[in-house]
């Protein structure tokens, strides 16, 4: 794909700016104060993403509610990966149905990466006629021009086309106040795991420039944030599609060297691009924290060649081992799949023994669920759900006595923490999280929030640890 086929002009963002205006300029016009509610199900790509339909959004006039029936405007910023989060997107937007009764004005939007897929468009067509705009990922950039269409038009508007995708530089962006934020170094996927719907929704991998993200994360620095996250759908190919020699090794490696007290992360990983380089700069890094979520989805390599990973288990462990290795103390997490279609009992237990095996801190587990249009769907999958059940609680049962005996291994020790809100434990009102992103309640006034202090951890459990603030 030619890189020149993937950034959009600026001319074209300034165009949209004119759109913008016009909205802004309507609701000026009518001594109106419009307001929005915007709902991101998913991922922390689409809370990124939500979060530049909000910059756009407030550029053009609208202040912001949680409540639906209260808003001008109800955006729904939608997940495809689990038929859970589907299901709750159909149901939102039943629901709306009242909302748009009491008010006819009132424009609903789905959009994401459910509105990307053909036979969700058709079906919201067909039987939700009150949504007013349907876009996917691909068009976001252009979500002002598509919105005023809606407003000039009063007719329905899609944008669903298919594309490779693109990347748009210099979109508003609204972030949550707080010590937190997210950063999109590219986007989409070209690995094709047959169990995923991603690459058909999200576009082919295209990585954004070095010196853009490098602003970015410098902006955010700046700006008091203390807890970065990369993002992008395989961070580890990152640069791949820049032919300039550059990867998200040598791109750690010039974010750490941005002055201020912050820690980065970065998510997703794959194995199959992960590298001995990678984990090098992380353990030579003075920023980058000692956290790895390196998803190995199954501990059986018939089942890992099914589900198109192009890896093994051995070299899964080897790539484990080597970054123990030199990041002692390194907090690992994962995701995994029970029950992937045609998988037998012993190879859901080969996975079980790889957690065992390996120790992690922390786990995403799910049960197989078939996303229409990925190659899986089509797997004969014999295996009842209730078998897959009991699989999967064994999973749950060995992960969860893992965490907690890693919780309790810090219960005496000096953690450095970073200090990010308020929980629902009135004896420890207090959140945080290590540099491993480990959870901790503390005791302490709410002035510590967004700071960095030494915790001695009193008690844990399978979820979080405990501690006292040290003066």
């Amino acid at each position: 794909m030619e890189r020149n086929n993937v950034l959009i002009a600026p001319e074209e963002i300034e165009r949209q700016r004119g759109f913008t205006d016009k909205i802004r300029q309507m609701f000026a016009g009518r001594n109106a104060h419009p307001v929005a509610c915007v709902d991101t199900f998913g991922c922390q790509q689409n809370v990124a993403d939500g979060q530049r339909l909000q910059g756009m959004l407030s550029e053009m006039g609208f202040t912001f509610t949680d409540r639906p029936e209260a808003a001008d405007l109800v955006l729904l910023n939608t997940c495809a990966v689990r038929e859970h989060a589907e299901q709750r997107v159909f149901g939102n937007l039943g629901i709306l149905t009242h909302t748009k009764r009491d008010n006819p004005e009132q424009v609903i939007c789905l959009c994401g990466c459910m509105a990307q897929e053909e036979r969700v468009a058709n079906r919201v067509k067909d039987s939700y006629r009150h949504v007013d705009l349907v876009f996917g990922p691909h068009a976001l950039w252009k979500f002002p021009e598509l919105l005023w269409q809606v407003y000039e038009s009063h007719k329905r508007v899609f944008s669903v086309a298919d594309e490779h995708g693109s990347i748009a530089e210099g979109l508003p962006v609204v972030r949550e106040k707080g010590v937190k934020a997210w950063v999109s170094i590219m986007y989409g996927c070209n690995n094709f795991c047959t169990y995923c719907i991603v690459p058909y929704v999200r576009g082919r991998e295209r990585s954004r420039l070095p010196e853009a993200v490098l602003a970015e994360v410098r902006e955010l620095v700046e700006a008091g944030y203390k807890d970065i996250t990369l993002l992008g759908q395989n961070v580890n190919s990152y640069g791949n599609d820049l032919g300039i020699g550059y990867d998200f090794a040598d791109l750690l490696a010039e974010i750490d060297k941005i002055p201020g007290d912050y820690w980065i992360r970065f998510m997703s990983s794959h194995p199959k691009d992960a590298t001995k380089k990678l984990f090098d700069t992380m353990a030579a890094s003075r920023h980058v924290a000692r956290q790895l979520h390196l998803p190995f989805q199954s501990g059986n390599d018939r089942v890992l060649q099914a589900m198109n990973r192009r890896y093994t288990r051995a070299q899964y462990l080897d790539l484990i081992n080597y970054a123990k290795s030199v990041m002692p103390g390194l907090v690992l997490t994962s995701d995994v799949i029970i029950g992937f279609p045609g998988e037998t009992e012993t190879e859901a237990m080969e996975t079980i023994s790889l957690v065992d095996e390996v120790g992690f801190d922390a786990l995403f587990t799910f049960i197989y669920s078939p996303r229409p249009g990925t190659k899986a769907a089509e797997l004969p999958d014999p295996v009842p759900r209730s078998e897959k059940q009991k699989w999967f609680d064994h999973l749950l049962e060995v992960q969860n006595a893992n965490s907690a005996r890693l919780h309790a291994a810090y219960v005496g020790k000096t953690q450095r923490v970073l200090v990010d809100g308020t929980g629902d434990d009135e004896n420890f009102p207090l959140t945080a999280r290590t540099e491993g992103n480990r959870l901790v309640r503390l005791r302490g006034d709410e002035s510590l929030i967004g700071t960095f202090c030494n915790v001695k951890i009193t008690d844990s459990n399978t979820w979080a640890l405990y501690g006292e603030v040290e003066i």
